[in-house]
C-alpha cells in the first residue's frame, strides 16, 4: 500500500485495542501517531516494545513502526504536534445499562481552549454523547474546539486487517474542516465513505452491532427448534445464508455471543432507548436468548452425568473468540461460574487467554494443552474454536477420558467422527444420534 507522503500526524488518546491497532494502522499509512495513556506501566512497556494484548499482526505492525509511534502519558505531547486526536477509551457498561463516560469526559476536562484542535471519537457512544460534548467545551470557553464522530468496527482476532481494510468508513460532523481532515485521512484505504451528522454516525455503531448481535441470537433459537425437531441447524444456516437478503455471515449457532462490543452496545441501545421512552422489546430477547445459550450447557451435562457433583468438566476454550485473548463477557466466564455452583471440578485450557482468565475465574485447574485438560475428565465441552480444537485426536481423547460426553459448543467438530472414536455428541441444533427425534409421548 503506498501512501502519499507527507501525511498528517495524529493523536490517540487510550493505547487499549481500538487505541492501540488504531495508531499502528494509521503508522502504516504513514502518520506519525503521539499514543496517549494515564497508565504509566503500560506506556512504558510500550516503548520498549511490550505489547499489553494479543491480536494477530499487532506487534509486528508496532515494531515496524516504532520511529513513527511516540508513547506518552501527556496529552500536551499530541496536543503539540497533531490537530486531530482520536479518542479511544473504555466505555463500559455500568449497572444500570448505560456507557459509563467518565474517561470520555476526564479527556474532555483535559483539552485546552483551542480553534485548531478537534477531537475524533472513536470510543463507542451513545447517541447524543457528541451534542453533549459540545455543549461542555461551549460551557469551558472551550467552542472552537471542534468534534468528529468515527465509529470503529474493528473485530478482534482482525483488528490490523479490518483497519486497512475496513468495509466502509462512518464519519459525522457538522460540516467543518474536521470532518474534512478525517476524511482524508482515510482517503488512502479506498473505502466507502459515509459523511453524516454526529447522531447518525454514533447511531450506525450501536444498530450495526445490535443487528448482528441480533441475528446470532436469532440463529441460536432455530438451533433450539432444531433440537426438538431433528433438523441440522448447520444445514438449515446454509440455505438461509444463500438468500442474498440474509447472508450467511453470523448465521453460526453456538453458546451465546460475549467480548466488549455486542453485550455492551446490545444494552446501551437498549438502555438509550428506555431513557428517550421507548420500550426496544426485541433487544431484551436478544439479551435473554443469549443468556439462555449457556445455561443450555448445563442442561446438556446433566443430561448424560446426572448430577454433577464432583464430575470433571473439561473446558476448551476461556477467550470469548479465537485469535484473541480478551475475557470480557466470555463464556467461559458463566459456565466455570454455573460449574462451580453445581459442585464440578473445572480443567481448563486456552492456547493464548490463560493469563487474563487466571485473574477472573478462581478454583479452576488451569493445564498447558487440551490433552492435559480432557485427560480423566467425565466431559469435555469446546467453549471458543480455536483451529487446534479442529485437529484433536478423538480416539486419544476418548481413551483419556473417564466419561465419554464431548458437548461441541462451536459446532466445530463432526459429529459422525466423534461418534466413531466411541464418544458422545452435543452439538447445538445438530441432530442426535441417528439424526431422528424423539417420538413424543
Amino acid at each position: 500500500m503506498n501512501a502519499p507522503n507527507p501525511r498528517e500526524p495524529i493523536g490517540v488518546i487510550g493505547t487499549g485495542y481500538v487505541g492501540l491497532v488504531t495508531a499502528a494502522g494509521f503508522a502504516e499509512l504513514g502518520s506519525d501517531v503521539w499514543c496517549i495513556d494515564i497508565d504509566e506501566a503500560k506506556i512504558e512497556g510500550l516503548r520498549n516494545g511490550i505489547i499489553p494484548i494479543w491480536e494477530p499482526g499487532l506487534a509486528e505492525l508496532v515494531e515496524k513502526h516504532r520511529g513513527r509511534l511516540h508513547f506518552s502519558t501527556d496529552i500536551a505531547d499530541a496536543l503539540e504536534h497533531a490537530r486531530l486526536l482520536f479518542v479511544a477509551v473504555g466505555t463500559p457498561p455500568t449497572y444500570s445499562g448505560d456507557a459509563d463516560l467518565s474517561a470520555v469526559h476526564a479527556v474532555v476536562d483535559a483539552m485546552p481552549p483551542s480553534d485548531t484542535h478537534a477531537l475524533v471519537m472513536k470510543s463507542t457512544v451513545p447517541c447524543g454523547t457528541g451534542e453533549s460534548v459540545q455543549r461542555l467545551f461551549a460551557e469551558s470557553g472551550k467552542d472552537g474546539f471542534r468534534y468528529v464522530s468515527c465509529p470503529e468496527f474493528l473485530k478482534e482476532g482482525s483488528a490490523v486487517k479490518d483497519f486497512l481494510h475496513p468495509d466502509r468508513v462512518v464519519i459525522g460532523d457538522d460540516g467543518d474542516w474536521a470532518g474534512d481532515a478525517v476524511a482524508e485521512l482515510y482517503a488512502v484505504l479506498d473505502a466507502p465513505i459515509v459523511r453524516t451528522d454526529i447522531k447518525s454516525a454514533e447511531m450506525v455503531k450501536l444498530a450495526s452491532n445490535a443487528f448482528l448481535a441480533t441475528k446470532i441470537s436469532f440463529i441460536n433459537e432455530i438451533a433450539n427448534v432444531c433440537e426438538e425437531t431433528g433438523a441440522d441447524v448447520i444445514e438449515v444456516a446454509a440455505g438461509m445464508g444463500l438468500d442474498d437478503r440474509i447472508g450467511p455471515k453470523f448465521l453460526k449457532a453456538g453458546i451465546g455471543f460475549g467480548g466488549s462490543c455486542f453485550p455492551k452496545d446490545v444494552s446501551a441501545l437498549k438502555q438509550l432507548a428506555g431513557n428517550s421512552g421507548y420500550h426496544f422489546q426485541l433487544l431484551n430477547a436478544v439479551i435473554e436468548v443469549n443468556e439462555l445459550q449457556k445455561r443450555r450447557v448445563i442442561a446438556k451435562l446433566q443430561k448424560h452425568l446426572g448430577s454433577l457433583v464432583g464430575k470433571e468438566i473439561a473446558l476448551l476454550g476461556l477467550a470469548f473468540k479465537p485469535n484473541t485473548d480478551d475475557m470480557r463477557e466470555a463464556s467461559s466466564l458463566v459456565l466455570t461460574a454455573r460449574l462451580q455452583a453445581a459442585g464440578s471440578h473445572i480443567r481448563a485450557y486456552d492456547p493464548v487467554a490463560e493469563e487474563e482468565a487466571r485473574k477472573l475465574i478462581t478454583g479452576a485447574e488451569f493445564t498447558e494443552s487440551a490433552e492435559a485438560a480432557v485427560t480423566g475428565a467425565d466431559a469435555v465441552v469446546i467453549v471458543t474454536e480455536w483451529p487446534e480444537f479442529g485437529e484433536l485426536d478423538l480416539v486419544a481423547l476418548a481413551d483419556s477420558m473417564r466419561g465419554s460426553l464431548l458437548v461441541d459448543g462451536r459446532n466445530m467438530l463432526d459429529p459422525d467422527r466423534v461418534r466413531e472414536a466411541g464418544l458422545i455428541y452435543e452439538g447445538v441444533g445438530r441432530p442426535s444420534a441417528g439424526g431422528v427425534p424423539a417420538p413424543a409421548v
